[in-house]
């Protein structure tokens, strides 16, 4: 049975609009700016921290990690390219926060860095899953993607929470934070 109105049982994306709501144009675009945004901000949210925890056992860690959201980062670039869709005009001030968050963050010792990497990619496992859910079948190649990226936010969850994110100081205080911060970049940076 179909979700969707489409004829066939082959939901589209944008199927079940309202008045009011993003076209199917806007909405992918909304949806590769604000991931390309996402995706350069964690990369530079790894630099940070990666600069700081370099010496540290952290390190390979942190680099893995990083090297996954440079992957994303291009395929979203890629994606602008080919869709034409503007990037984020918001993109020199991420720059300057991701890098602040991530040094920041490393700065107060691992744990808060991986508490940091827990909270960033709780949101973002929430936001990709609500992604995928307005993709249609008609976007199968950018749901692969969103959903292969996804896994691997997850992966990067899972790793901060086994490196002790739990144990930073100030855990519930430093993770509502950061989860207040991502969700207000992810407003901005698919609107401005």
């Amino acid at each position: 049975m179909s979700t969707g109105n489409s004829k066939f049982g082959v939901r589209k994306t944008g199927d079940g609009r309202l008045p009011g709501d993003l076209t199917r144009k806007q909405l992918l675009e909304r949806i590769i700016r604000v991931d390309h945004a996402g995706e350069f901000g964690a990369v530079r949210i790894y630099e940070g921290q990666y600069a700081v925890l370099k010496n540290s056992d952290q390190a390979d860690t942190i680099k893995h990690m990083k090297e996954q959201e440079e992957v994303h980062r291009a395929k979203f670039e890629e994606l602008l390219a080919e869709r034409r869709v503007r990037p984020t005009l918001l993109s020199p001030l991420w720059s300057v926060a991701g890098f602040a968050l991530g040094a920041g963050t490393a700065l107060l010792g691992k744990e808060a860095a991986m508490a940091c990497t827990e909270a960033v990619e709780e949101v973002i496992d929430e936001h990709y899953q609500h992604q995928l859910q307005q993709l249609g079948d008609d976007e199968s190649e950018l749901k692969e993607t969103i959903q292969k990226f996804r896994d691997e936010e997850i992966e990067h969850r899972d790793i901060a929470r086994a490196n002790g994110a739990a144990d930073a100081p100030g855990y519930e205080l430093l993770t509502s934070a950061v989860k207040t911060g991502s969700k207000l970049a992810i407003w901005l940076s698919s609107r401005i």
